[in-house]
């Protein structure tokens, strides 16, 4: 009888879903339709198209975000920085930034030439951007070519 009484409370928790409800792991498309267009990236004339409209932005800003390729290009990018005096610029952590004007999600590197102009800033980068190396600085920076 024990047994009886588990099997009938234990019944309701085990019957199917009503029809109304989608099956669980059910297939929603073919593989091949669900995976078409991941890794192709932007095509060459819409990157063409932001970049003229970030350029319209101050560099470095999230509209305008300096265009590095990985963390590592940021880095690079930062040691080719120079303030007014001619010094390099200090450098705080690295933190995430929002979604910048080319769409991805940015960095946030805080920079700081003390009294020499630009003085402290916030630099923002898009990090997906491998193929590219700025050569430009933002306003009161110079940058070193390498």
């Amino acid at each position: 009888m024990r047994n009886f009484l588990l099997l009938l409370i234990a019944l309701p928790l085990a019957a199917p879903a009503s029809a109304a409800d989608p099956k669980v792991g059910a297939r929603t498309g073919a593989p091949e339709q669900l995976f078409a267009g991941i890794g192709e990236g932007t095509s060459e004339a819409a990157l063409e198209q932001e970049i003229a409209a970030a350029e319209a932005h101050p560099l470095g800003t999230l509209a305008n975000p300096v265009r590095v390729g990985g963390p590592e290009g940021a880095r690079a990018y930062i040691a080719r920085l120079r303030c007014a005096d001619g010094s390099p610029p200090k450098t705080g952590p690295r933190a995430d930034g929002g979604i910048g004007g080319f769409g991805a999600v940015t960095e946030v590197r805080p920079v700081d030439c003390g009294a020499a102009a630009p003085g402290r800033l916030n630099l923002l980068f898009d990090v997906y951007h491998e193929e590219h190396r700025e050569n430009r600085a933002p306003q009161g920076f110079r940058i070193e070519p390498r």
